[in-house]
């Protein structure tokens, strides 16, 4: 699956480190400083809140992880189902929702913290557009291969802060404003 040229490396990391760069800032925007704090603490449990810069560090470091092993899930899939590859905007907003549904069902409940909900509307709702566009952005690194993107797939609209979010990708300018 990874090709001899390092494509895949580059593209799982440009996406991994875009998306996890992303959600990290609007996750300590929205939810303050302390949030890898609580990152760690799905591994280390509730000691983590009382830890210092090394908890910190792992609490950066696990959401990177992370981030990076969904971009390789997403590259790796990419490589079998080709709609994936032809409509990476769409596929990658349905993907962030995947995401986003795996880490509230499945890693959050299983982590040190078992943190199982009720979530508020809002924080359900938030998490659910931020990640969704996050994950757009990201599956445009899924195209590390040289494989040729139309440019109106992947401006993505951030529409929770109505700003554009534009993958740094050589030789595409940003689209104007409408």
């Amino acid at each position: 699956m990874i090709e001899p040229n390092g494509n895949a490396f580059k593209a799982v990391a440009a996406g991994g480190l875009l998306a996890g760069a992303l959600d990290l800032t609007q996750a300590l925007i929205l939810f303050g400083v302390r949030v890898p704090l609580s990152i760690a603490a799905g591994l280390l449990g509730r000691a983590a809140f009382q830890g210092g810069a090394g908890t910190y560090a792992l609490g950066v470091f696990l959401h990177f992880f992370i981030a990076c092993s969904a971009a390789a899930v997403y590259y790796a899939a990419s490589r079998t189902l080709t709609f994936l590859k032809d409509y990476p905007l769409v596929c990658g907003l349905f993907y962030g929702a995947a995401v986003e549904e795996v880490m509230n069902l499945v890693v959050l409940p299983l982590s040190a913290l078992h943190a199982r909900g009720p979530y508020s509307l809002q924080d359900l709702i938030l998490g659910l557009l931020v990640h969704m566009v996050v994950s757009g952005s990201r599956s445009r690194s899924a195209f590390g291969d040289g494989e040729e993107c139309p440019q109106q797939h992947f401006q993505v609209i951030d529409t929770v802060k109505n700003y554009h979010i534009f993958p740094a990708t050589p030789g595409v300018e940003r689209l104007p404003d409408e």
